[in-house]
């Protein structure tokens, strides 16, 4: 059965919507903390739990998948020695989702999301 198993589509089409998910990855994962909307932070979670994960196996494969996604090549070698210390014990769950005000003009639910 395939139902319900689809991924958001953030009413884009499927190249705008990966590079938006690039770079929001790349930018969480430069400065450990971002805020977006509530919908973009939920699907973003499991594209950055990807990229931990990645960095915690530290295979050449990895490394190399990872630079394919992450645009900084100098963030991916810090992700590469910092995870598998900072996130070594933890099976899953890397990032925290927290709820803010809605953003004034449009009133979208809006998140911080940020590295635990």
């Amino acid at each position: 059965m395939r139902h319900r198993c689809r991924v958001k589509k953030l009413s884009k089409p499927t190249d705008q919507r990966r590079a938006l998910l690039r770079s929001l990855a790349t930018e969480l994962i430069r400065h450990g903390r971002i805020t977006t909307t509530l919908v973009r932070a939920k699907v973003l979670r499991s594209e950055v739990d990807k990229m931990i994960t990645l960095a915690k196996n530290g295979s050449l494969s990895a490394r190399r998948e990872a630079l394919g996604y992450i645009f900084d090549k100098q963030l991916v070698h810090a992700l590469f020695e910092q995870a598998p210390t900072r996130y070594g014990n933890r099976q899953g769950g890397y990032t925290r989702i927290l709820h803010t005000v809605p953003r004034r003009g449009d009133n979208a639910q809006m998140a911080i999301i940020e590295l635990v």
